[in-house]
């Protein structure tokens, strides 16, 4: 869609509604705006029905096929009033139990106080012949039940809060909704709600609440510890906590001691003494890193008694896969066979893919049933496809499953309902966090074998610890480090340079290989002119790759030569609006049938579809990335394919998802595509880094492309700043081990 006016009132009476979307309260509906005519309104105005009043506050819009609508964005709902209006409203359905016989005896008996008794004396309604008690006490009920929306949805309105919240509320909290909020506002600041804190916090002080009040502190430390968890911090110290939530709510650091210690009292909050750091944890993050911690220590001691034969096993291994393990290759493989749990790690072209078919081949020899896993749905298709079986993410295989009591997704696999693997590969770790670590760990029965794979040296997991670094750095569990790099990946110029890189070497940058090519651009606007030429005709047509086997990895999204421009210039380049080919406009995106796109956001509710069967499930993850297959604006709804996962969207929840042609080098973690082009330029040092470059350079299978600045590509060589991560996993398993 196409704004094209500034925010308007208008009022009217809903004289139809088009389409409503029950799950999330997306509706389509005609007011009568008096002399204005009939409007078509779009908006999130759940339980809506004809004979209600209107005032609406938003923008007109352009709609692709249906024209001038008017989105809502701030709503007033007022009850039908008169008779023939509280008639055509009950008799629209808009109350379960009421049809239109039932209606016109209810205004003939109670005329334009119908409404009324239904809210607050609904057994009167047994004056009607053919009414029940249980009948009439069903539908007050129904009633209440529409009007608890109507109220939230107003308070939602009258206050500047997302309207599209309602329906999250309302599932989560019922028709307390709108007391539960009143009591603490800060209960919208919530992963799957999406409300940042300065917003609930807006809310607290414009209903009365006390700058100090304790609800307000406590808040302001939750959120501190929450946020900061993003940060990659499983905890905070405690000085440093109480400093960031002064600062964020405004007030002195000594007068939130008080409210650290009810947190502390209550267990929402835990505070122990980790390397030397007072560490404040939330609580459950405390837990997962114990756990963690005692659980591998527990599997690191575990020595297994090989089997016998162990010798002539591994040289059938080989015979079969027709190769001759190098001796770190095999040393790989007999650790496997010895202990519970091992570490595999190593660089591009030192063999971790030989030595993970190794240690699958060992299992299968031993009749272990082994399922392999990834943190992100690529890299668990990549992890599948060189070792020749599935492999499925980890939340895929530990399987999500919806909570009723909660309202949150949980894992199915747990404890008391361990997998039935014997072994357990994961690929891909330093992406995983502690917090889904613990989760995995928890499912494992306790002989199950465990080997996780990994690179250290990428970039750490966007979610809280940095596990991997963690559990190598520690020298706790068994590790095999793979140092020596074989002679068909010496060759690579995309191998060699990503070591360089790691050892603080700058690149070559004299385009003296095959698969590594670097084009100077200075001035951002001629280097995102030399991107998008690669992607749409250098590449395609010199080199054989088509686009959709390209992906352009930058370290900022901002800037001419940064991943939201640049979007912008490779759609209109290779997939430009044709006739017929549907889009829709949301905010600074056009969202176009046939584009790469990305999901932004955890969304544990969104429900996807296999391609290729009838199987279902819950959840789409930050970093996953698909295809749009269809835009159908008549339904409102936006089909994307994320490997073969059919997951619709409809316009609410569009906020979720980015044009993917672009994308950060952060997002890319996991992932490995046949061409990559690297648009480097200059831009704040905390996102020119060397694990910025060396995790930009391994996402390439075959060919690497540097577009830009050599200054800029210099400086992120010699700057291996890493932010510093507050985790006590290290320090924990050294006290196991102590």
């Amino acid at each position: 869609m196409e704004q094209v006016e500034e925010q308007l009132l208008i009022e009217g009476t809903v004289d139809a509604v088009i389409y409503q979307n029950e799950e999330n309260g997306y509706t389509v509906l005609r007011i009568d705006a008096g002399e204005q005519g009939g409007i078509t309104v779009v908006g999130c105005m759940p339980a809506i029905a004809p004979g209600e009043s209107l005032s609406v506050q938003g923008r007109w819009m352009r709609h692709a096929s249906y024209g001038e609508q008017f989105k809502a964005e701030v709503i007033q709902r007022r009850l039908p009033a008169g008779e023939k209006a509280i008639f055509e409203y009950l008799a629209s359905g808009a109350v379960k139990g009421i049809g239109a016989a039932t209606a016109r005896r209810m205004v003939e008996e109670f005329g334009e106080d119908a409404l009324t008794v239904l809210e607050e004396q609904p057994e009167r309604l047994t004056q009607i012949k053919g009414i029940t008690r249980k009948r009439a006490l069903a539908m007050g009920e129904a009633f209440r039940l529409q009007m608890g929306m109507r109220r939230l949805l107003d308070f939602l309105g009258e206050h500047g809060v997302a309207l599209q919240l309602a329906m999250p509320l309302y599932r989560r909290y019922g028709d307390r909704a709108l007391e539960v909020i009143r009591g603490n506002p800060y209960l919208l600041v919530d992963e799957e709600l999406g409300v940042e804190f300065a917003v609930a916090d807006q809310l607290a002080l414009e209903m009365g609440m006390d700058g100090e009040d304790p609800q307000r502190i406590e808040a302001g430390l939750l959120f501190e510890l929450s946020h900061n968890l993003m940060n990659g911090h499983t905890f905070l110290p405690r000085k440093k906590l109480l400093l960031a939530t002064a600062q964020l709510i405004g007030v002195e650091a000594e007068s939130l001691e008080d409210g650290l210690e009810a947190l502390l009292e209550r267990g929402e909050v835990v505070q122990e003494e980790v390397a030397g750091e007072t560490a404040c944890y939330l609580a459950e993050l405390q837990e997962a890193e114990e756990y963690v911690s005692a659980r591998m220590t527990e599997m690191a001691w575990q020595e297994l008694l090989p089997p016998d034969g162990l010798e002539e096993i591994l040289e059938q291994i080989q015979r079969e896969q027709g190769i001759t393990y190098a001796p770190q290759q095999r040393e790989a493989v007999l650790l496997a066979a010895r202990r519970q749990v091992m570490l595999l790690t190593g660089g591009p072209g030192t063999g971790k893919t030989t030595s993970l078919r190794g240690v699958l081949a060992l299992f299968d020899a031993l009749g272990l049933e082994t399922a392999l896993a990834a943190p992100t749905g690529r890299a668990a298709k990549r992890l599948g496809d060189l070792c020749g079986v599935e492999a499925a993410t980890i939340h895929r295989l530990l399987e999500t499953q919806f909570d009723p009591g909660t309202g949150r997704l949980v894992f199915a696999h747990d404890e008391s309902e361990p997998l039935r693997a014997d072994a357990v590969i994961v690929d891909e770790t330093s992406m995983v966090d502690i917090a889904l670590m613990r989760a995995l760990l928890s499912a494992l029965r306790s002989d199950c074998r465990l080997v996780l794979v990994g690179d250290p040296d990428q970039l750490p997991s966007v979610g809280p610890g940095n596990l991997f670094s963690d559990l190598i750095r520690s020298g706790a569990i068994p590790t095999v480090r793979l140092t020596e790099i074989f002679r068909q990946a010496a060759q690579s110029g995309i191998v060699m340079n990503a070591h360089g890189v790691n050892r603080g070497e700058l690149p070559d940058l004299r385009n003296r290989s095959s698969d590594f090519f670097f084009l100077r651009r200075k001035e951002p606007a001629r280097l995102a002119d030399t991107v998008v030429e690669l992607i749409s005709h250098r590449l395609p047509e010199n080199m054989g790759i088509p686009p959709e086997q390209i992906q352009v990895l930058c370290p900022t999204r901002k800037t001419v030569a940064g991943t939201t421009s640049l979007n912008r210039a490779i759609q209109e380049a290779i997939n430009p609006a044709v006739p017929g080919k549907g889009e829709r406009r949301f905010g600074e995106y056009i969202f176009r049938e046939g584009d790469r796109v990305m999901q932004v956001r955890n969304n544990y509710d969104l429900m996807w579809k296999d391609r290729d069967s009838l199987t279902s499930g819950m959840g789409v993850f930050n970093g996953d990335i698909g295809q749009i297959l269809e835009v159908d604006n008549r339904n409102e709804l936006i089909t994307v394919d994320f490997e073969g996962r059919i997951v619709e969207y409809s316009p609410d929840m569009l906020g979720e998802l980015e044009p993917a042609y672009a994308v950060t080098v952060h997002k890319a973690q996991g992932s490995e595509y046949r061409a990559v082009i690297l648009a480097v330029s200059k831009a704040t040092p905390l996102l020119l880094t060397r694990g910025v470059l060396y995790t930009a350079i391994t996402r390439a299978r075959e060919l690497l492309v540097l577009v830009g600045d050599e200054e800029a590509v210099a400086q992120m060589t010699a700057n291996n700043r890493q932010q510093r991560r507050y985790s006590g996993l290290r320090w924990r398993l050294a006290q196991n081990n102590g």
